[in-house]
């Protein structure tokens, strides 16, 4: 099976994860089972610290913060195992977002 990104990418609020609904929260605690059920597998999941926690590099150049102009932030991320590209978009489906969206990227074979 081949392996895929899925980011998730949301609009920041001060207190990141924790500013979700409640039910949000809970709907991400079943992606992993939802996963299983569609066949998929996860191998990797993240939240991701606030923006304000980055450094971006460019060439030789070193800044705090991201650099990426955007309403919304990378906020946390999967990897996963799909059969293909529209397997793993029904998995990308499955992750709840408030305010933003989901991409979902293959990853390069070793």
């Amino acid at each position: 099976m081949a392996q895929y990104a899925i980011l998730i990418y949301e609009r920041e609020t001060p207190n990141g994860v924790a500013d979700l609904p409640p039910e949000v929260l809970e709907a991400h605690m079943r992606v992993p089972e939802k996963v299983e059920e569609l066949g998929g597998k996860i191998l990797n999941a993240q939240a991701t610290q606030p923006t304000s926690t980055a450094a971006t590099i460019r060439g030789d150049a070193v800044t705090s913060g991201a650099f990426v102009q955007s309403e919304e932030a990378l906020s946390g991320f999967f990897v996963v195992e799909a059969r293909d590209l529209d397997h793993a978009l029904a998995i990308g489906k499955l992750v709840p977002i408030v305010s933003g969206g989901v991409e979902v990227r293959p990853l390069l074979s070793e």
